[in-house]
This record gives C-alpha cells, structure tokens and sequence, in this order.
C-alpha cells in the first residue's frame, strides 16, 4: 500500500528534458529515519519543482517534513515541528523557501508559515471558531490559498505572504 502512495506522489513530478513528460519515480524503502520511505506514515505529499513536502509519524508525532527529490534526501527543518502540535496538508513553493501547513495544537492552532532561509516559523492566521483547511502556496511563494469554514459553508481566502488577506 505504501508503495503505490509513493509511486503516485512521483508520478505527479514532473522533470526536465523530452518535454517535461511526468516519470514515476523509486524511493527506495529503508528503515533510516532520514530517507523518503519509511514504515511511518507518509500523507498528504505536495509536489512544486524538485520538492516534495508531507506529513509523516515517524517520530513519533505528525510532523512536516521536505524532501528534494533532485538529490534524493531529506532536508533539515529547524524549528518546524513540536511535540505538542499536529500538523497537516503541507504546501511548498517551487524554491523550497516556504512552507505552509494547518496546526492544531492547544491555544496555537491555525494557518503557519515556515521560512527556510530564516528558519522561523509563524502564525499567520489563528484558527478560532472557524477551521481552516487544504492550504496552498503560490509557486512564488508571495500569496497563500486555503479554505475557512463560514456560516456553514467553505470560503476560498487569498493572502499575501504577511497574512494580509487579498481576496475572499
């Protein structure tokens, strides 16, 4: 089962040369923490460039992980994940700069951004009454997507980079 998940993430990647044609891509499985595939669960994988971004309990606890699949290893995330939070539906921009996920965690739940270059991570938007879900970062990384639940029904809610919000 793991094997057609990872096989599926790799085939939405799409590399240089013959047109950019999509090509399925093997990771190899290995019980090494630091490698793609492991025995955790590896979900909700997001592909932008040689990027892949997704959740994995093979810590421990749910947790954001990124993997360049150009060199074929994992790439540190300093003070990305805590103990105390569940993270999900990662999105990466194309540079593998930015990252940003949901949180639930007590008192901090809500919309982060992480920043490689800087390594900091932060609150963009709280999560209160209303969830927050699926976001996505522009290949950019300027402008943020995700959905918010209002009055019973799902918004689309377009930020800058801030949190500033554009458009909803």
């Amino acid at each position: 089962m793991k094997t057609v998940h990872l096989l599926l993430a790799g085939i939405l990647l799409l590399t240089g040369g013959c047109g950019g044609y999509p090509r399925i891509l093997s990771f190899p499985f290995s019980d090494n923490p630091r490698s793609f595939n492991t025995r955790g669960a590896e979900l909700s994988p997001f592909i932008a460039g040689h990027y892949i971004t997704f959740i994995s309990d093979r810590n421990g606890s749910q947790d954001v992980y990124l993997y360049d699949a150009k060199n074929r290893r994992l790439v540190d995330l300093p003070g990305l994940n805590a103990f105390d939070e569940v993270a999900s539906s990662p999105s990466v921009s194309e540079d593998g700069r930015y990252i940003v996920f949901t949180v639930v965690a007590p008192g901090k739940s809500g919309l982060y951004l992480y920043d490689r270059s800087t390594q900091q991570k932060r609150l963009l938007i709280p999560q209160t009454e209303k969830e927050i879900r699926n976001p996505m970062i522009s290949s950019k990384g300027d402008k943020i997507t995700f959905e918010v639940a209002n009055n019973g029904q799902w918004d689309v809610v377009v930020t800058d980079i801030r949190g500033n919000i554009i458009a909803r």
